[in-house]
């Protein structure tokens, strides 16, 4: 089978609307934890945030255009678009049917929905949008970008929980590794900074109630209190190696190996024991053809929540043994917060920057060690490391488990 590579990046996110401020960004430590504005959370005990910056969604289509769209179908349309120009790819009458669009999300357009039921709550039925529908519908970010840029091959949304950018990455790569196609749009967007997606989660205990200026999400600190949350979109243009040669493009890394696994234990919960992720884990390792002492980094899920950084570091304990404690590992969520969906998209990016550029991003807020996290969380400062592999973690709701292996591309 043919190996898959990346040719193009584009993010919107808590720390920058493009890939290179976002990068800087991120390699510098910089948290993008402020207070809530996108909803009045005088009333809730969450009051922070990490919401996307002054991103101007007029930079990418018409003014009337954006206000039919809901806000993570504009962050994806960005990152889309970011992508397809910085790939160089152009998509033609002949070669569309060959081009996928795959971008996924968790929960899709909550704030359209969640605006539509206040509005038939206060004005009946007739003040419900007309655009509601396609602003909610979690495709909704893939079939608009087939329909900005053009292609006709496969388009559809994986929805898996937090696990949902990293399986909808794997399934574009399964398609053209399988020469279904020969490149694909892959990532995923999500916009839950909603008043009723930070009550839910709230309600489980799973945010953090930290005030504004205190250092927190703490992911692997022994006083971590729970995530806190984000927003935004990353998107690849993924190819086929022959494909992206024959056009001379520009081949950032090879997107080397993909695989999921289910903890069938709990619907929130993770497996104490981390064994569905070591599972997913090791079979993307053998898909790949990568040994484990050959792994550099591991970008791992690392909310912040004590159950599933302390499950984490079972589950790389048990996919590496005594390698595990070899292995620079980070959560760029302590910056980001937990973007859902999307948040595996852009750390999956992380992991082929951090090929690229022989920089590691760093746990910020990490100050006292936890007995159960006892691994090298790459503490507050990134590191340099000129590594040939990494590979990244998502562990959703539902017990969803996604492990993408990314490798230098030589």
């Amino acid at each position: 089978m043919e190996k898959v590579v990346i040719t193009g990046l584009g993010t919107v996110n808590p720390l920058g609307n493009t890939v290179e401020q976002t990068w800087k960004n991120v390699t510098n430590g910089v948290s993008g934890v402020g207070p809530i504005t996108c909803f009045d959370a005088s009333d809730f005990l969450v009051k922070i945030a990490c919401e996307v910056k002054d991103f101007d969604a007029s930079q990418y289509m018409d003014v009337r255009e954006t206000r039919r769209r809901d806000r993570y179908q504009l962050f994806g349309a960005g990152a889309a678009a970011q992508a397809m120009h910085s790939s160089g790819l152009e998509i033609t009458e002949s070669n569309a049917p060959r081009v996928g669009s795959i971008i996924s999300a968790a929960i899709g357009g909550i704030g359209a929905l969640e605006s539509g039921v206040l509005d038939i709550a206060a004005g009946g039925p007739r003040r419900v949008s007309p655009f509601l529908i396609p602003m909610l519908m979690p495709n909704g970010a893939a079939g608009l970008a087939s329909i900005d840029h053009g292609p006709k091959g496969p388009a559809l949304s994986v929805a898996s929980a937090c696990a949902s950018g990293q399986d909808g990455i794997g399934m574009a790569w399964t398609l053209i590794r399988a020469g279904v196609i020969d490149a694909a749009f892959a990532g995923a967007a999500e916009a839950t900074i909603t008043s009723i997606a930070v009550a839910s989660f709230d309600r489980m205990q799973a945010m953090s109630r930290k005030s504004p200026g205190e250092a927190t999400p703490r992911p692997f600190d022994k006083n971590r209190d729970g995530f806190v949350m984000g927003e935004g979109a990353a998107v690849f243009m993924l190819e086929s190696e022959s494909h992206a040669k024959q056009r001379g493009a520009n081949i950032i890394a090879e997107l080397a190996g993909y695989a999921s696994s289910a903890d069938a234990s709990h619907i929130t919960a993770p497996s104490p024991t981390g064994a569905g992720g070591a599972q997913a884990i090791k079979d993307a390792l053998k898909i790949a053809g990568v040994n484990p002492d050959e792994v550099g980094y591991i970008s791992a899920h690392g909310t912040g929540t004590p159950l599933n950084d302390a499950s984490e570091t079972a589950a790389i304990k048990t996919a590496f043994g005594q390698q595990a404690y070899n292995i620079p590992i980070s959560s760029t969520k302590s910056m980001t917060g937990h973007m859902m969906g999307a948040t595996g998209a852009l750390e999956t990016m992380f992991c082929a920057l951090a090929i690229r550029d022989g920089m590691l991003p760093p746990t910020i807020n990490y100050e006292e060690p936890d007995p159960e996290c006892d691994l090298d969380y790459i503490p507050n400062k990134a590191r340099e490391s000129k590594i040939k592999v990494a590979i990244t973690n998502a562990f959703g709701f539902g017990g969803h488990n996604a492990v993408l292996v990314l490798r230098k591309y030589e």
